[in-house]
């Protein structure tokens, strides 16, 4: 039988470590982590808004499209959103819509009406501009909540994958957009990674969220890995990396890892146990 890694670390304020032998395991993991979130937000407010990324985080969603999730959750109740987007169209490859569609969406009954995709017909200025009014009507309805503290939507859960510079959404190392305070939702033509032009949630909206998970996976996001979760290095490229600008205002960061990608924190810290 797999074994399950958990790791303990002393981490940021309401940030919990989990590291994983197997893909399979974290899947497991995940699932019911979502699903915990979703009945806990279902109950409280009555909704739940819950912001995804593309790439491999979508793909370790797949057992809530299985049992019991997939008939026990109360997929009416779920709002979809996205914390980045490409802007390309919807059926392209690199769209993260297709990719949630066609690995989440079409498996699950969330109703089409509570999927808040980006606009694709819109420059990507516009698109941005429109997703960012879209979000504020539904804050004002509070079917996305509210922050106490800085009047940001709240979200119930954002998922965000993680990239091998340390990028969440589509917040790069040393970007102008890292530091916007007042816009929820920006875009950028000049991604170090194609394509190019992307519209993305800002640092305010991720930290105001009640849960933030991040999913990394691989030897190749080690590194970045071990600058955004340590508070020991202050090199001028560990404090860039943008998911160590990730610290919930008010809620709780999660980061789902494997071995490989926590393999640079387990050699730096002593703290690092095994549980079986």
């Amino acid at each position: 039988m797999e074994r399950e890694i958990m790791a303990s670390y002393e981490t940021k304020k309401n940030c919990e470590i989990r590291v994983f032998e197997s893909s399979d395991e974290m899947a497991t993991d995940l699932a019911e982590f979502i699903s915990q979130v979703s009945e806990i937000s279902v109950k409280e407010r009555g909704y739940f808004a819950i912001a995804l990324s593309g790439g491999p985080v979508i793909r370790y969603m797949r057992k809530l499209c299985e049992a019991p999730y997939n008939k026990t959750l109360d997929w009416s109740k779920w709002y979809i959103f996205w914390a980045d987007e490409r802007a390309v169209a919807k059926n392209h490859a690199e769209s993260n819509y297709k990719l949630t569609k066609e690995e989440f969406l079409s498996k699950v009954p969330i109703l089409n009406g509570h999927v808040f995709s980006i606009n694709d017909n819109a420059t990507v200025e516009e698109a941005a501009t429109d997703y960012e009014f879209v979000i504020r009507q539904l804050v004002k309805v509070r079917t996305v909540g509210v922050s106490e503290s800085n009047d940001c939507p709240k979200f119930d859960l954002i998922l965000l994958n993680f990239g091998p510079d340390g990028h969440v959404a589509s917040l790069f190392p040393n970007h102008p957009a890292l530091e916007l305070k007042d816009d929820w939702v920006t875009y950028i033509t000049d991604s170090p990674e194609p394509p190019p032009e992307r519209i993305t949630f800002t640092l305010p909206v991720i930290n105001s969220a009640s849960n933030i998970a991040i999913v990394a996976t691989g030897e190749d996001k080690a590194r970045a890995v071990s600058f955004a979760i340590s508070d020991c290095n202050e090199s001028p490229v560990a404090t860039s990396v943008p998911a160590r600008m990730v610290q919930p205002t008010d809620g709780k960061l999660v980061w789902f890892l494997d071995e490989a990608a926590a393999s640079s924190l387990e050699a730096a810290n002593d703290a690092y146990e095994h549980q079986y």
